[in-house]
Parts: C-alpha cells; sequence; structure tokens
C-alpha cells in the first residue's frame, strides 16, 4: 500500500482535545522550595490534598509561588494562541497541592465549572525498582480518557483518533494543561517517597462574556 496521500484530499481534524506539556525553565530550583512549602504545609493542615476546594495555595505570599503562577500563565497564553483564540480575556487560577503517599491514587474525574485544568510536577518518584505482580500498574503515571465515549466502538490498530486512553510519566518540573471536561486519573505511587504536584484550575473572570 502507498504511503502517500491521494492528491485533492483535504483533511479536517474534528474536535480536537489539545493537551500542553511543558518542562519549566528553572524548575530543579524552585522545585526544592515548594516542596518543603508543600510538606510544612500538610503537617499542619489536615487532608491537605482533599481540601482543594476551600484553598488557593496561588494566595500565597512566596517566592516560588509567584514563580509558579507566572508559568502558568504563560502556559495559558500559550495554549490559547494554539486554540487559535484571538481575542484578549482575564482569568484567575485555583491551585491546591497533592501529596500521594505510597499507595495513594486519584480516581477518575474531570473539574467542573473551570475553562481548563492543570498539573505542575514537584516531586515525582523514581517507581523503576518496583517489583509489580501485575503488568496492567501503571506506578505515579496519569490518563486521560477520549471524552467522546462511543469513539472506540470503531478501533483498529494504529489509528489514534480512536485510542480511549492517553497515559504518560510526568517528570518532575513538567507542566501539563488540558480543558477541564477531560476525565483522567492518577495511577497509585508505589514507593515510599511521596508524589508531589500542585493542580490548578483556569477560571474566567468573566464567563458570560466568552460563550
Amino acid at each position: 500500500m502507498s504511503d502517500q496521500i491521494s492528491a485533492g484530499v483535504t483533511v479536517h481534524n474534528l474536535w480536537p482535545t489539545q493537551l500542553t506539556r511543558t518542562n519549566l525553565p528553572g524548575a530543579e530550583h524552585a522545585n526544592m522550595v515548594l516542596k518543603k512549602l508543600i510538606v510544612d504545609q500538610d503537617a499542619v493542615q489536615e487532608d491537605v490534598t482533599g481540601q482543594y476546594l476551600s484553598q488557593n495555595l496561588m494566595a500565597l505570599e512566596h517566592p516560588a509561588i509567584k514563580w509558579l503562577a507566572t508559568c502558568i500563565d504563560r502556559a495559558v497564553l500559550d495554549y490559547s494562541r494554539i486554540s487559535n483564540i484571538d481575542y484578549s480575556f482575564e482569568w484567575h487560577v485555583q491551585a491546591w497541592p497533592n501529596i500521594n503517599v505510597k499507595g495513594d491514587y486519584h480516581n477518575l474525574h474531570n473539574h467542573p465549572h473551570s475553562w481548563l485544568s492543570g498539573t505542575y510536577y514537584v516531586n515525582v518518584p523514581d517507581q523503576s525498582a518496583v517489583k509489580m505482580h501485575r503488568t496492567d500498574l501503571n506506578p505515579a503515571e496519569i490518563s486521560f480518557f477520549d471524552p467522546r465515549p462511543q469513539a472506540n466502538m470503531n478501533a483498529v490498530k494504529g489509528d489514534g483518533q480512536c485510542d480511549p486512553e492517553f497515559r504518560t510519566l510526568p517528570k518532575n518540573g513538567d507542566l501539563l494543561l488540558w480543558p477541564s471536561f477531560l476525565h483522567h486519573l492518577v495511577h497509585p505511587n508505589l514507593v515510599d517517597d511521596p508524589r508531589i504536584s500542585i493542580s490548578f484550575n483556569v477560571i474566567f473572570k468573566n464567563p458570560t462574556s466568552h460563550f
């Protein structure tokens, strides 16, 4: 079979779901500071990970948080330009820390009432030494799922349009950004070193003016 596309063929990539990934410059130093900040906060606040609705890490007057806020704003602008959004808009970021100790994971979920969601990775521990008794374990990875539940009914091998799951293992310093409607889950951390990240939502300040 020829690998050339026939002349005259027009391709429309319908309803794409965009996810961006950036490894932030300066992350190595910032993560040392952020890790201590989050661990100290966890020591004085009960269930710091579960209280995501009642807190906003971005409100802290701390140099490392201000650095991260600037990086998130830059990522949002990049995302909007890739999406061909050609008008200006204002947003705010609501963020919370996640600490996954050994055995912790996050169930399948999405993030209602926001435009974009994302995660910044402070400490993703090496899982390579884990002795796994099952082949379907993907320790410390994050999975995203096709928002079209019927799409995989026609799946054929090699057709990326129908792959129901995108799974990746983030690195320290990675910032992922995706539309908030996208369902995702975090696989268990299987080592003693905690998996530490900062999740956030990007919310329009005047949402009705953008619809």
